[in-house]
């Protein structure tokens, strides 16, 4: 049987081998079953299931696609088609009896993890998982330390988490790159082992990266005019104090993703000169033309900042200031990253922009680093390839 179809076709031929027919089909093959362009998701795991959804965070296409049954079983199958180089994070919405619940497809052993757990992955054809997320031999390892802030404008204590390349020397002097959200970069997209190989192929600049976590995470990082004030004149000046840094905004860099993303672009445009490298991931840069947004009261900072910034884009700089943006085609916040970038370009920045098929997650951000960093922080083997 190559097809779920044909499998159909013979268990309707013969019903009561339809258990081991089911046994055989899935023993034999890899899920989701990938044939060109389409994606076939299939269930089954022999208990009584009412119905079968897949759930995804693919922006556009329907969220809770229903599954259709083979008859006279209680397995399902669902095919869709997908972008060739498409990854997509999904979950199965499965109905028993009075209850339903969402659970990773049980047949495909390919996870991603984030904050709130993790969910199976689907990964097309054409998408390739980058080499560099691994450890690479002859890549020498760097080395993670901390300290802790205190923080007047928060009133508490906060923990840095500091990246040094395995070449550093107390007496010597590196660009600096605060990360928001440093735990969950550490964690979910091998944020250091990322850099060690980056600096070991000499394709990035020795580098120390700060990486710093929200206290009431959305809340400050949503343009709250206190965070600048954090970073700019408590974190900034504790981290110099610390470490040898070089000097001019050419050499300071800041970074994050959704939220994260909108916490660096507001400092860097709160603090003009401060910081010339700039890391965008998935922005989750609103704003409005005419009437009010519908995120919610959480988003009203954001909004109010974006719509000042579209107005008033220069204000971060010029040529010299470089920004990096990214943003996965299956994110509702597309539109608002494509209609930035062109803007930024209109004021004189020099901004690359890469948008890939893929959603709102850490896999998604952890892929684009290799492209960020190498042209933000470009070492001596990348200046001569480029």
């Amino acid at each position: 049987m190559k097809t779920v179809v044909d499998l159909s076709r013979a268990i309707a031929a013969d019903h009561g081998a339809a258990v081991a027919l089911l046994r055989a089909f899935v023993a034999d093959r890899a899920f989701p079953i990938l044939e060109g362009d389409t994606a076939t998701f299939f269930f089954w795991d022999g208990k009584p299931t009412e119905s079968v959804h897949l759930v995804h965070w693919v922006f556009g296409l329907e969220s809770h696609q229903a599954f259709e049954r083979i008859p006279g079983t209680d397995a399902f199958w669902l095919a869709i088609e997908l972008p060739h180089a498409s990854r997509v994070e999904y979950k199965f919405k499965l109905t028993r009896g009075a209850r339903s619940g969402w659970v990773r497809d049980p047949l495909n052993p390919h996870k991603a993890y984030d904050p709130f757990g993790s969910n199976s992955v689907c990964p097309m054809p054409g998408y390739e998982a980058p080499r560099w997320v691994e450890p690479e031999e002859g890549c020498r390892p760097g080395r993670l330390e901390s300290f802790e802030v205190h923080s007047a404008v928060w009133g508490d204590a906060r923990t840095v988490q500091v990246y040094l390349p395995s070449e550093h020397r107390p007496n010597k002097a590196y660009p600096l790159l605060i990360c928001h959200d440093g735990s969950d970069y550490l964690r979910f997209t091998a944020l250091k082992t990322v850099l060690d190989n980056l600096i070991g192929r000499h394709e990035v600049i020795p580098i120390i990266v700060a990486m710093v976590d929200g206290g009431r995470r959305n809340e400050e990082f949503g343009a709250h005019p206190n965070h600048p004030t954090w970073i700019v004149d408590e974190l900034l000046p504790a981290i110099e104090r610390r470490y040898k840094v070089l000097p001019g905004p050419q050499n300071r860099g800041i970074m994050g993703a959704s939220f994260g993303g909108v916490a660096s672009l507001w400092t860097a445009w709160s603090r003009p000169g401060v910081f010339g490298r700039l890391l965008l991931e998935s922005g989750s840069f609103a704003f409005t033309d005419v009437g009010r947004h519908d995120r919610g009261a959480l988003w009203d900072p954001v909004v109010g900042f974006v719509n000042e910034l579209r107005r008033e884009p220069q204000r971060l700089g010029g040529r010299d200031l470089r920004v990096y943006m990214s943003c996965g085609q299956f994110e509702s916040l597309i539109y608002y990253n494509r209609s930035l970038q062109p803007l930024l370009r209109a004021a004189d920045l020099d901004v690359r922009y890469t948008e890939v098929p893929d959603g709102h997650n850490w896999i998604c951000w952890r892929d684009r680093l290799r492209e960020a960093l190498t042209w933000l922080f470009p070492g001596y083997l990348w200046m001569i390839y480029e």
